[in-house]
């Protein structure tokens, strides 16, 4: 009877010791008791976040919820925060589940590589995460109107909606029927390489043909590449002063020549408008123009007395003339 009774003893002693385990554990665990700094962050709703739930970095825990307190319109989430654990002043904290049925627990990302660390009197920029109940109830809702919209096509409805479209079927069975006989025919004969499109599709010659006809493509592209190759080796030359047209653009000293041509051909024509020289009395004196309109015309009319006269005539009095 003794050795039951300490055999009971032992086992509700050791159940005790299991049940506290859980029981701190599930609170918070014995973070409760590590030695740790805190922060904070402000939420408009903690959901179903609870005291003890675990804080993360990346997927790792880092520590506890300490505490959940209402300030200002606010949730005020204290988190506990292990020893080797390094959150920034400008980490950003989210309260996240990890499933459906999952327990909640607060995320807090790395922050800035130059930012401080945080103090126990750090507040935490936060992000709202979305209600959970209230997207399942958007999904109720989205649920509902897709149950009523089933419900109104009833067979009635169905009837009133398809009519006009299988009278119109039952109207023009037979059009339909030749019009999908025409068209089995005319994709028959496309699949035997006759007609136009079937000669298109299965003709080796065609293919041939297009393919001689991209070659030449290819062919007179490459011939225009070196068209624009060699017009622009030309170009270059021109730009360096090589050859005639460079030398002509680029030679300072032929432009220099060019220029002083240029001013006295001015002054030569300047000179012949003033009537300066023979060619300028030819062409602006009147007299001159006078005397050499009297030349010509005897020197038509001896033409015409020349016709007039036979070859011995002209003869003679050329001799004359001469002696």
């Amino acid at each position: 009877m003794k050795n039951t009774l300490e055999t009971r003893l032992g086992l509700f002693v050791a159940l005790a010791a299991f049940a506290a385990f859980v029981i701190i554990n599930t609170v918070g665990g014995f973070d409760r008791f590590r030695k740790g700094q805190e922060i904070h962050a402000l939420f408009d709703t903690v959901q179903e976040l609870k005291v003890g739930d675990r804080v993360k970095m990346a997927g790792v825990e880092i520590g506890r919820v300490e505490g959940i307190a209402l300030t200002n319109n606010k949730v005020k989430v204290t988190m506990k925060l292990r020893p080797n654990a390094v959150v920034k002043t400008d980490s950003t904290a989210i309260i996240k589940f990890t499933g459906l049925m999952g327990q909640n627990f607060v995320a807090i990302d790395f922050g800035s590589l130059d930012a401080p660390q945080a103090t126990g009197d750090t507040l935490l920029q936060s992000l709202e995460q979305p209600d959970f109940s209230a997207i399942m109830q958007k999904l109720d809702s989205v649920a509902t109107g897709v149950e009523n919209l089933t419900k109104s096509f009833s067979g009635d409805s169905l009837d009133n909606l398809l009519g006009p479209f299988t009278d119109f079927l039952r109207q023009n069975s037979e059009p339909l029927s030749e019009t999908i006989a025409n068209i089995r025919d005319a994709s028959a004969q496309i699949a035997s390489g006759e007609g136009t499109v079937g000669k298109l599709i299965y003709d080796d010659a065609l293919h041939n043909t297009a393919l001689n006809t991209v070659s030449n493509l290819q062919t007179t592209s490459d011939e225009i590449k070196l068209a624009i190759a060699e017009a622009r080796k030309v170009v270059d030359g021109v730009n360096a002063g090589e050859g005639s047209l460079g030398k002509l653009v680029k030679d300072e000293k032929l432009y220099a020549e060019t220029t002083a041509s240029m001013t006295n051909l001015r002054e030569i024509l300047e000179k012949i408008n003033q009537g300066q020289g023979t060619v300028g009395k030819l062409v602006n004196e009147p007299e001159f123009y006078k005397n050499a309109k009297l030349t010509l015309q005897k020197l038509d009319k001896a033409t015409e007395g020349l016709e007039d006269q036979g070859p011995l005539s002209v003869i003679g009095i050329l001799a004359n003339g001469l002696f």
